[in-house]
């Protein structure tokens, strides 16, 4: 996945400088048996305590990697920063980093640019780290189990749907954008709400692998599976998927 690597590097390059507004998000970490994630935490308007939110996970791509806990806010985070949002939809938000030289998957590179996805015993440690979380966060009463949602976009993508598979009971939809997964592991999944958005002319991670995910849960008999082509649209399909004027009210609707 040589090219894939490439962009990503491309990504850190030219990093810009997160909004303001994304200064609503506060800097958290875990620590779990001698391992840190570093995330960030957008609460409601008028957080009360004793009030249990839907829990929204987002997984940012290979270019947010790092241990800053600021880039990964780059892609998406204003989504949920925008005041109507944020009154149409009072959630925890929570934007999880992946340390530098780490993944959210296992990745393995093939020829022609293409890759294969390790399937693991267990989730890569980062990823790992996001399951403790969630389960922290629900051990503390924070959040209404039965809306969990995660959502991810890129090397994110293929996390959200590595995660789902692992742990289908905890998520009550996903969003997977560019992503990409072993179509085998689906069929764990097939009653779950899923949205899958890419570009058409993604030469980072081809589209056949949104396409063969959907055909897959279709074929396992899935009617909640959704699929949405970006024509003419590269790799950069997060910034037409936010701009669909249903992303949040779909994934908001979602109940286990």
């Amino acid at each position: 996945m040589k090219r894939y690597h490439l962009v990503g590097l491309f990504f850190l390059l030219i990093t810009i400088l997160v909004p303001a507004q994304n200064n609503l998000f506060q800097k958290k970490k875990l620590i779990y048996k001698g391992d840190t994630l570093f995330y960030r935490e957008l609460l409601p308007v008028n957080y009360n305590k004793s009030v249990a939110y839907p829990l929204v996970i987002f997984l940012h791509g290979s270019g947010e990697c790092g241990n800053d806990n600021e880039k990964q806010l780059i892609h998406g985070s204003s989504l949920f920063t925008d005041s109507l949002n944020r009154a149409n939809y009072p959630a925890i938000v929570v934007f999880p980093q992946c340390p530098e030289n780490a993944s959210w998957v296992t990745l393995k590179d093939l020829p022609n640019d293409k890759f294969d996805i390790i399937d693991t015993r267990r989730p890569t440690k980062p990823l790992y780290l996001v399951k403790k979380l969630i389960d922290t966060y629900k051990r503390e009463g924070l959040i209404d189990s039965k809306r969990i949602y995660i959502g991810g976009l890129s090397l994110g993508g293929m996390g959200t749907l590595d995660l789902i598979c692992r742990y289908p009971k905890t998520f009550a939809a996903a969003i997977s954008i560019c992503g990409a997964v072993n179509v085998e592991r689906l069929k764990k999944v097939r009653k779950m709400p899923i949205r899958i958005y890419y570009g058409s002319d993604d030469n980072v991670v081809s589209p056949e692998y949104a396409r063969n995910a959907y055909v897959e849960l279709k074929a396992e008999g899935s009617q909640k599976v959704e699929i949405i082509s970006f024509p003419g649209v590269g790799h950069d399909s997060w910034t037409p998927a936010f701009a669909q004027p249903d992303f949040l009210t779909w994934l908001f609707n979602q109940h286990k």
